[in-house]
């Protein structure tokens, strides 16, 4: 049998290791993917340090994957071998629950997923059911598009289920993995773009990403600032920092919205009567389905839209992502085979 590279966390807590296991042949409604490319992300830490109720090990995580088919198993029938793929997330869904029956997959009870429930994208060849998989524009190469699968989707598709339209304010808070994604699609989406960052530092990056605002939270009340420029429609919280949250939600407009996609443990806390004044509300948006995914990937090639990232062989896995936990890396780290 032909080998292929994997790299495994062996128990909660335990330290990458490189090993060698036997190809695995897809079973029904399966394809094999080989991987060409995978995103290091925050929330591979949940399983990296067994975090994440039934977890089962060794896990391969890993759910930014770019790559081609390279097998089909049987009943496929609406893919075939060299499809560019890309898995994400949503692992797929189980189909009988009120969620599936109402078609919001993204919400099924019972969903898997990629790299938690079964080996993820940190491997040269992976096993991914078919409802798990979107198609990759020929314009994205995997390194690019593999980041655009998680961080990509996530802020693209809370964005544009919003209600923000073109012209109004939308703040970005945090200049991150997610952050620096954000404020390329909320320019694209025609938003007048508030990036919000730490220090006077990232304010060139933010205006070059496309920011029309800089705001230095460091520096300034960054809610206070948003009410200068007449209040926020949208801000959309990316650094995973309750207490930041908690403060720039003031600097909502009427009728705004705080949408958190990055988040700690920690309580967000906004007092009853700020929430009442002025209608406004905290949304939270985890990332989607395979669909949503293709429509992430169609408007990135279309529009120009590019995580920056470091790459590093499926070899220094480890290297890898102490770069992504570092919080120096340049917002995305990705394992290319």
């Amino acid at each position: 049998m032909a080998k292929m590279k994997v790299a495994q966390v062996p128990k909660a807590g335990g330290d990458f290791e490189i090993v060698e296991r036997e190809i695995p042949s897809p079973g029904h409604g399966q394809v094999r993917v080989k991987v060409q490319a995978c995103g290091i992300c925050f929330s591979d830490h949940y399983v990296k340090d067994g975090l994440w109720p039934g977890l089962q090990f060794p896990r391969v995580p890993g759910h930014e994957i770019a790559g081609v088919i390279d097998e089909l198993g049987s009943g496929v029938t609406t893919w075939k071998k060299g499809d560019r793929v890309g898995v994400g997330w949503h692992g797929g869904q189980d189909n009988t629950c009120p969620a599936c029956r109402a078609g919001d997959f993204a919400n099924c009870e019972n969903g898997a997923i990629t790299g938690f429930n079964f080996d993820g994208g940190f491997e040269e060849y992976m096993l991914a059911p078919i409802e798990a998989i979107a198609r990759i524009p020929d314009a994205l190469e995997p390194a690019e598009a593999a980041p655009l699968l998680c961080a990509g989707i996530t802020t693209f598709n809370s964005l544009r289920h919003s209600g923000a339209v073109p012209g109004d304010l939308v703040a970005v808070q945090g200049i991150g993995g997610l952050g620096h994604l954000g404020i390329q699609f909320a320019n694209k989406f025609g938003y007048r773009v508030a990036a919000v960052g730490r220090g006077p530092e990232n304010s060139a990056l933010a205006k070059k990403l496309g920011a029309h605002h800089y705001i230095d939270s460091k520096a300034a009340n960054a809610a206070e600032e948003l009410k200068k420029l007449g209040g926020a429609n949208v801000i959309l919280a990316t650094a995973p920092s309750s207490k930041a949250m908690s403060e720039i939600f003031h600097g909502l407009g009427r009728n705004g919205s705080l949408l958190v996609v990055g988040a700690d443990m920690a309580p967000i806390e906004i007092p009853g009567a700020a929430l009442i004044s002025g209608r406004k509300r905290v949304q939270g948006w985890a990332s989607g389905t395979p669909s949503d995914s293709e429509d992430t990937l169609r408007f990135a090639a279309l529009t120009g839209v590019r995580p920056m990232v470091e790459k590093f062989p499926l070899e220094k896995a480890s290297e890898a992502y102490a770069r992504m936990t570092s919080g120096h890396a340049q917002f995305r780290v990705v394992l290319t085979m």
